[in-house]
């Protein structure tokens, strides 16, 4: 479903992605640790072109993310094709990002009648049965500002779900969360997992990547350092950058 290679991303004079190589099967959860600064969240903003790279490339289900190829060359795409191509690819953001204005029902269902062109009268149905979905029927009318961390979450979550996509990004999605909040955002996660939802999730939660990770990915200084099954990544590390890493987040 994924497929990355080669990918360089640089600020400035600040390299933030080195040489990034990564593939993620379809159906697959892919969970990506590693220290703040690692290049972690700018790997996930590069799978739906919010950051274009500077070399290399991204694909999902075959496609170049952003770019088109002619010859040897790439062309970046219009406006509307990387729009296009972002309604394949849900992002949950760690700040939520629901439009403050709008109530949850509306929230969900804005993307899938503004970019979609779904009627209203489906968009609504397909809505409700998501709320229905993250634990959040009777909350369809609220606003943003009522909901706990938590529930916002969760709503952020159904849009994400709503334009129905091939794959699903989280950028720490439970960051921003008081403690006792954690649980109820990760338990969405993880039912989506068992339903073969393809995902890459950027996270600090080492139990959640044991329990739902088919591969895990641990990233330092822009590389990707060690990746494979979580007991083999998470129990018996091979790098000693990931062995230090563990031994304090454990």
């Amino acid at each position: 479903m994924v497929e990355i290679r080669s990918v360089h991303k640089s600020f400035g004079s600040l390299t933030v992605l080195n040489g990034v190589d990564l593939q993620v099967r379809t159906g697959e959860v892919t969970v990506v640790l590693g220290p703040s600064g690692s290049g972690k969240s700018t790997l996930l903003r590069t799978i739906n072109h919010l950051e274009k790279v500077d070399s290399g490339s991204v694909s999902v289900d075959g496609a170049l993310v952003g770019y088109r190829r002619a010859g040897n060359k790439l062309y970046e795409l219009r406006e509307r094709e990387i729009l296009r191509q972002r309604t394949e690819i849900g992002f949950v953001f760690q700040n939520f990002h629901l439009f403050p204005h709008l109530t949850v029902l509306e929230n969900i269902t804005e993307a899938p009648v503004a970019a979609l062109r779904r009627p209203k009268k489906d968009a609504d149905k397909a809505a409700r049965a998501l709320l229905a979905r993250v634990g959040l029927a009777d909350k369809a009318d609220a606003y943003p500002r009522t909901l706990s961390g938590g529930q916002q979450q969760r709503v952020a979550i159904a849009r994400a779900l709503a334009l129905e996509p091939k794959l699903l990004l989280f950028d720490e999605p439970t960051s921003a969360l008081d403690p006792e909040l954690v649980g109820e955002v990760l338990d969405v996660i993880k039912d989506l997992a068992h339903q073969g939802t393809t995902m890459i999730v950027v996270t600090h939660e080492i139990g959640f990547a044991r329990e739902v990770a088919d591969t895990v990915v641990f990233m330092d200084d822009g590389r990707i350092v060690e990746q494979g099954p979580p007991g083999e990544v998470l129990d018996r590390p091979r790098h000693e950058r990931t062995k230090s890493f563990l031994s304090k987040v454990l």
